[in-house]
């Protein structure tokens, strides 16, 4: 993959002003609605997918880990892509950059985009979708990191995120049955008109029992996909865990590097 807007990178050394302005252009470029090359009804029907023609759709899970170099103490951001077709993982990949500012909440893209966009170039596939552990437009400002990253590559981009940045629910999310989906709308937390369809709080998995449940993800269009798409598209793919396997695969594999590299 490479970069389509390289005036909208991140870059960790504007001031907080400078990033927020940054992410409004980056929202006002956003495509909130569908604009895929394939039918995302082939990522959950195996009678659809058959029937399609050519090859499923390559979907790309996004997750970080974090490492900490006790000489320095400087920490550094490991981004980890796992590309999979058909259920089926066909490369991984990942890259490591030294992390500039501090957790911000809202500006996250600022402090771990940098790896991301290392690892996405390496792949020598082109993903059809990317899937990022974090919010697209469930954000203060429309622009997440799903939507940031989707914008720079021109990529089709959903954000699933296990935490409420911003939006309030249209309905209580305690106990909700699996499969359930329930709107997340602005409010004042927002730049965008009050009651706007942000996305979706998504039930994806949930236990049989009265004594414990599972807490919805938060899934959210990034660039180029609707808000409906992303909420269908995170419970297809999520067979048999809570998150989506491309971002569970991901989440994995950023372990499984992070080890590699601190033996």
């Amino acid at each position: 993959m490479h970069v389509s807007r390289p005036d909208l990178v991140p870059d960790a050394s504007l001031d907080r002003s400078e990033m927020e302005a940054l992410q409004r252009e980056i929202a006002d470029g956003a495509v909130f609605e569908d604009d895929l090359e394939f039918d995302p009804a082939v990522l959950g029907d195996p009678l659809t997918a058959s029937s399609s023609e050519g090859e499923p759709p390559i979907v790309a899970g996004v997750d970080q880990s974090f490492l900490t170099n006790d000489a320095d103490d400087q920490d550094r951001a490991l981004s980890a892509v796992v590309a999979v077709r058909g259920g089926e993982v066909i490369e991984r990949v990942h890259a490591v950059t030294s992390l500039e500012i501090p957790y911000i909440p809202g500006l996250l893209s600022f402090r771990e985009g940098a790896p991301i966009i290392d690892a996405l170039e390496e792949l020598s596939v082109d993903p059809d979708l990317l899937l990022f552990d974090g919010s697209g437009r469930i954000h203060f400002r429309q622009a997440g990191i799903a939507t940031h990253m989707g914008v720079v590559l021109d990529a089709p981009s959903i954000g699933v995120a296990k935490s409420l940045l911003c939006g309030s629910p249209r309905e209580d999310l305690e106990d909700l049955p699996e499969g359930t989906r329930v709107g997340i709308e602005a409010n004042s937390r927002v730049g965008v008109e009050d009651g706007t369809l942000l996305g979706y709080a998504v039930q994806t998995r949930q236990y049989d029992s009265p004594d414990r449940y599972i807490n919805p993800l938060y899934v959210s269009p990034g660039h180029r996909v609707g808000p409906e798409t992303a909420a269908d598209v995170a419970l297809a793919l999520s067979s048999s865990y809570k998150l989506p396997d491309p971002v569970r695969l991901a989440d994995s594999y950023a372990d499984e590097a992070k080890h590699g590299l601190e033996e």
